[in-house]
């Protein structure tokens, strides 16, 4: 085992650590599968945290999407063009895709990938169905909360801060996302370590010890919590 794959490992036990995850993990080890109503929590989470995201490029003006984001190189409408590629990311291993090419616009080329990404977690087949990472074998489901619905929430807040938008990020997700990005590996720091071309996180911003947790998170995910545009 190289030393990569170990920081992926630690970093998706560190993903699915939530309530009762550790022991539907150790389940799903030993051949059994995750409960039902894991799989429901894993869906849930990603309709709340898709939702949100929907409700900011709905709150994008006509002439804000060439604004600058907090990821470099990126405009606004470079991040909503991002999260409906991961969408086709995590549905490419089911044969499916997000529907619509970027052309068709941010909001309904965001809206038609999230609902064929809701109706296959909501399908317990699809849900439970092998697809492999690089943090390894991992279900349909679990894969979608470890990387993307993630994503939701930190890029989210990219959105949020690039166009005037509220950016405060739900008490859940920071409490969700602080061990997370506490485990976020080195390696994942180096741009290409995982692949050519591929930054994953940017290095991390210190911010001050008695900051709220939010600037913590978002200086362990390479942001700066005081960025504008």
């Amino acid at each position: 085992r190289g030393g990569l794959e170990d920081a992926f490992e630690r970093l998706d036990d560190m993903v699915r650590g939530g309530p009762d995850d550790n022991a539907r993990r150790d389940a799903g080890r030993n051949g059994v599968s995750r409960s039902e109503g894991g799989r429901a929590n894993l869906a849930d989470r990603y309709r709340r945290r898709a939702a949100r995201f929907e409700e900011l490029i709905m709150g994008v003006g006509s002439d804000a999407w060439a604004s600058q984001s907090p990821c470099q190189d990126w405009t606004a409408r470079d991040v909503v063009d991002h999260v409906v590629g991961m969408h086709a990311a995590m549905l490419a291993p089911l044969g499916r895709s997000p529907g619509l090419e970027a052309s068709a616009g941010p909001l309904v080329t965001f809206t038609s990938a999230r609902a064929r990404l809701q109706h296959a977690l909501d399908d317990p087949t699809l849900a439970e169905s092998a697809c492999e990472t690089p943090t390894g074998t991992l279900t349909f489901a679990e894969h979608v909360d470890a990387a993307l619905s993630v994503d939701l929430v930190v890029h989210g807040w990219d959105l949020a801060r690039a166009t005037g938008q509220d950016d405060t990020i739900q008490a859940e997700d920071l409490q969700l996302l602080w061990p997370i990005a506490q485990a976020i590996p080195e390696q994942f720091r180096v741009p290409g370590a995982i692949r050519p071309g591929l930054v994953v996180f940017g290095p991390q911003v210190q911010v001050a010890a008695d900051a709220p947790p939010q600037h913590k998170i978002l200086g362990m995910y390479g942001r700066d919590p005081a960025w504008q545009p």
